[in-house]
């Protein structure tokens, strides 16, 4: 079964990181991600850019409207994902508590719905 692991992280907490320690972790965290690659577990991971780059599309009564950046007011923000290949909830979260990000932030674990399902559910 596939999970999605999100990745956020809490901007002031990752401002207050030295260089050399964010680098240190980030070559830790693509070490895991390659040796998960090498496992055949890994099968995407994605940085992404900052809230202030993204748009957000609402359409309500017909009406399409886009507003800057995540419309959640929150401390965190989503900061990259991870998807992976588990037999169980519980591998999965072991996977995720290999990266470093979660004491700067959360990780969250969820499985990926099979979407050939759905289709086969509404006639697709």
């Amino acid at each position: 079964m596939q999970y999605l692991l999100l990745i956020y992280t809490d901007p002031a907490l990752m401002a207050e990181l030295p260089e050399p320690e964010f680098a240190r972790l980030m070559r830790g965290c693509i070490a895991h991600a390659d040796d998960l690659r090498e496992a055949g577990c890994l099968h995407d991971a994605q940085q992404l850019e900052a809230p202030s780059t993204a748009r957000t599309l609402r359409v309500r009564d017909g009406t399409a409207r886009v507003t800057d950046g995540p419309f959640a007011e929150t401390r965190e923000v989503l900061a990259g994902f991870n998807l992976v290949e588990a037999d169980s909830m519980e591998e999965a979260v072991r996977m995720a508590h290999d990266w470093p990000w979660a004491a700067y932030g959360s990780i969250e674990v969820r499985p990926v719905r099979d979407f050939d399902a759905m289709r086969r559910r509404v006639g697709a």
